[in-house]
């Protein structure tokens, strides 16, 4: 199912700014619910019988529930506890939703939730997580942290500091001050993305609140994934009216703390949704593979006043290069890069560049080839486009097709990227660029028509400069 236009303009422009580290997630039960985990009112459901109340007509007070039961105990949360520690196991596998969020450059998550899944994914994706569930644990920090995980209601393993009653809520204010200054600076400095979060928090309200007061017209744009009301879900005419209607007036009353609904039709398209901001994001990094050992016809320097201009016109395009920095075109690609970046006075050279030279010194032939291959898989886990150039090495005195080259690329396909062998420069670059003209059925005419357009032979190299922009332009639209 396509995504509506809002959306899909949305993950356009939250690609950009999570590339300028502007973004954060706040992830609700609904985030969690993907992944086999019970909800708040499953949670508590197993209570209703002895307070003789019925649960889904409750569905909407459920803190209230929660204290109620807590009182009905005699002020006991103990069986509230067992009951977290028990609809929370650890080894619970994060959804598909998180592990495409942990992918992702996002340093900030902010949960309701007490489940694990978060951090499990970023371990996963090799990230270092500082998680903070007790005020205490906010003004350290873990040292080179990849992402902070503020889990603002508390963490599934100390369920006794878990926020949960109506006792928790109107206590918050006064023993959780940390977290709501915290949430107050990131909401105000920082783009929201509200994940399976039904605004029904007290604790998020008073912040929001208190964000629209100070701020007045002035408040940063947040954004809010939402189903709209189902037909299937409501069990007369009348009541899915009435569901509508009062969707209306929630999203209309989001406005008033400048947070747009993005409405999609099903939760599945949450998936959807992130995988194409991650596509918007990768597209933006680009490899560069090849390397050389013979320049003709062309000569070595004209192959290097190439390459640095390529360096050059792909950060002043707002590109970023990932480059396992290939002999003999690896050298002049970076420093066309860092001359046109510094030129440009931005002097935080991480935000355009990515270079991994290939550790070489492995005497072991087997296992440099092993870890090798590792490491071309963990380069292109990073980029959305790869860009083939040359492909040339000398083996006993003859020059023959670089292998690296060809390794890189068949790695590339099968982890996604859009692949662009430039045919124009030769040797390997020109193989490639012919088997995938060959095979028409993986990519549309338009692309087609540029890949042969980009193999074409030239005199100059600086002709194809141009073409190639071109391309990567409307490559990072699509």
């Amino acid at each position: 199912m396509a995504l509506p236009p809002k959306v899909s303009a949305f993950c356009k422009k939250y690609a950009q700014d999570m590339a300028d580290g502007a973004v954060a997630i706040f992830a609700g039960a609904g985030l969690s619910a993907s992944a086999g985990f019970v909800n708040w009112q499953s949670l508590l459901a197993p209570f209703a019988d002895e307070l003789e109340l019925d649960i889904e007509r409750e569905s909407e007070h459920l803190v209230r529930f929660a204290q109620f039961s807590q009182n009905h105990k005699m002020g006991n949360r103990a069986h509230l506890n067992d009951a977290i520690i028990s609809a929370f196991p650890s080894m619970t596998s994060p959804s598909t939703n998180h592990e495409i969020l942990a992918r992702l450059p996002i340093k900030t998550f902010w949960t309701t939730n007490y489940d694990k899944l978060i951090e499990k994914a970023l371990e996963q994706a090799h990230k270092n997580a500082d998680v903070k569930h007790t005020d205490s644990q906010l003004p350290t920090a873990k040292p080179k942290r990849d992402a902070v995980v503020y889990k603002m209601h508390g963490d599934a393993e100390h369920p006794q500091e878990a926020v949960l009653t109506r006792d928790d809520y109107e206590a918050y204010g006064q023993k959780h001050m940390g977290f709501t200054n915290t949430l107050v600076g990131d909401l105000t400095g920082k783009t929201f993305l509200f994940i399976g979060f039904s605004f029904t928090d007290p604790n998020l309200d008073q912040v929001l609140s208190q964000i629209r007061l100070r701020y007045q017209n002035a408040q940063r744009e947040h954004f809010c994934l939402i189903r709209v009301p189902q037909r299937s879900s409501y069990k007369s005419d009348a009541d899915y009216i009435y569901a509508q209607v009062r969707h209306r007036h929630f999203v209309a009353d989001l406005k008033r703390y400048n947070v747009t609904a993005l409405e999609i039709e099903e939760f599945s398209q949450i998936t959807e949704v992130l995988l194409t901001i991650e596509k918007h994001y990768r597209r933006r990094l680009i490899f560069v593979s090849g390397s050389a050992s013979n320049f003709e016809p062309w000569g070595e320097p004209a192959v290097n006043s190439f390459f640095r201009d390529l360096g050059s016109i792909l950060i002043d395009n707002q590109f970023q290069i990932v480059s396992g920095f290939g002999l003999g075109v690896g050298n002049s690609l970076i420093s066309g890069a860092i001359e046109k970046a510094y030129a440009n006075k931005n002097i935080k050279l991480d935000n355009f560049l990515q270079v991994r030279p290939f550790p070489r010194d492995i005497a072991d032939p087997e296992e440099r080839a092993a870890i090798w291959e590792r490491y071309r898989k963990e380069l292109l886990s990073l980029p959305g486009i790869a860009l083939f150039f040359l492909g040339n090495k000398e083996v006993q005195g003859e020059v023959v097709p670089a292998d690296g080259v060809r390794k890189e690329f068949d790695i590339a396909q099968a982890q996604g990227l859009v692949t662009l062998p430039i045919g124009a420069t030769g040797s390997m670059a020109a193989e490639l660029a012919t088997e995938m003209l060959e095979d028409t059925t993986n990519h549309s005419s338009a692309f087609a028509k540029a890949l042969k357009t980009l193999q074409e032979p030239v005199d100059d190299l600086h002709t194809l400069l141009q073409p190639i922009i071109e391309t990567l332009k409307e490559l990072a639209e699509e």
